[in-house]
């Protein structure tokens, strides 16, 4: 869809499935459950969209989902499909991995981070993505990189290690404009510097949000991951982001959702948020 004089496709690695708990941290399974049924091992399924932008001649990537570098043991834990894989989503757009010229990380976890990289022909890890630059946070990389007991789970070096040695990282140190338009903004609270992607064009705004609200179910204030790092910190961010979004009608764009993609933040009379969903 266009957005302004930009070209905006929600691109997908397919889905998979994480503890429903988890996902909600404090709330009820009895609230949760309302919107996320679990399965029999209390697993909710989850999207795996990421972003393809096209802006000033530039194929730009938003995240690169799980990635094809999983064993039969990791595939059912996480009940991944990668139907279809990122790959062939790009190819739906005319293009291959040699035509990305941007990979944006929002942060390194495996699930947003795991087709940063692939094997090549004799079985290396290699970066999926030959001609781009890829952009993270300093701060996120020194912490994938140090990963300690409560994070080293969520962190794998595969997929970031190998884009270090083919000198295709780009460390950023807070907000920044990579192209006029296109722009990162830390987001913290999931991670220490995790961070968002804000375009503007021609007077819109759309916003990725990555793990921050990580589906349209996450958009109560309350409703954060006990996966996040730093949750209270999560809550003032979302506030802050919630507020922006409704009074400059932002086009929110979320990762997880398994089954909306995008759409408007409102208020019902409460004063609680809802999403008014566009579909691309």
């Amino acid at each position: 869809m266009k957005l302004g004089e930009f070209e905006i496709f929600p691109v997908t690695d397919g889905r998979f499935r994480l503890d429903g708990g988890a996902m909600f941290g404090v709330v009820p399974k009895v609230l949760w459950e309302r919107c996320c049924p679990a399965d029999d091992k209390n697993r909710i399924a989850l999207g795996l969209t990421c972003l393809l932008v096209k802006a000033w001649g530039k194929n730009i990537l938003v995240d690169t989902g799980l990635g094809d570098k999983w064993d039969a043991k990791t595939l059912d834990m996480f009940s991944i499909e990668r139907r279809p894989p990122l790959f062939d989503s790009l190819k739906d757009h005319g293009l291959t991995a040699g035509d990305i010229h941007m990979v944006i990380n929002t942060h390194l976890h495996f699930d947003h981070a795991g087709g940063n990289t692939t094997h090549d022909d004799g079985g290396a890890i290699v970066p999926s993505f030959p001609k781009a630059k890829y952009f993270v946070q300093r701060g996120e990389y020194e912490d994938a990189s140090r990963a300690n007991e409560r994070t080293k789970a969520s962190y794998r070096r595969e997929n970031f290690t190998p884009v270090a040695h083919t000198n295709q990282w780009e460390f950023l140190d807070g907000d920044v404009e990579l192209l006029p338009g296109v722009s990162v903004v830390v987001t913290e609270g999931h991670t220490r510097c995790h961070q968002g992607v804000k375009l503007q064009s021609n007077a819109k705004t759309a916003f990725f949000l990555g793990d921050l609200i990580p589906t349209v179910s996450h958009l109560p204030l309350p409703y954060i991951m006990g996966y996040d790092l730093y949750p209270l910190q999560t809550l003032e961010t979302k506030r802050w982001l919630l507020e922006r979004a409704l009074y400059e009608r932002w086009l929110l764009l979320f990762e997880h959702d398994p089954r909306v993609q995008m759409g408007h933040v409102k208020t019902d009379i409460e004063g609680k948020y809802y999403l008014e969903e566009v579909r691309p």
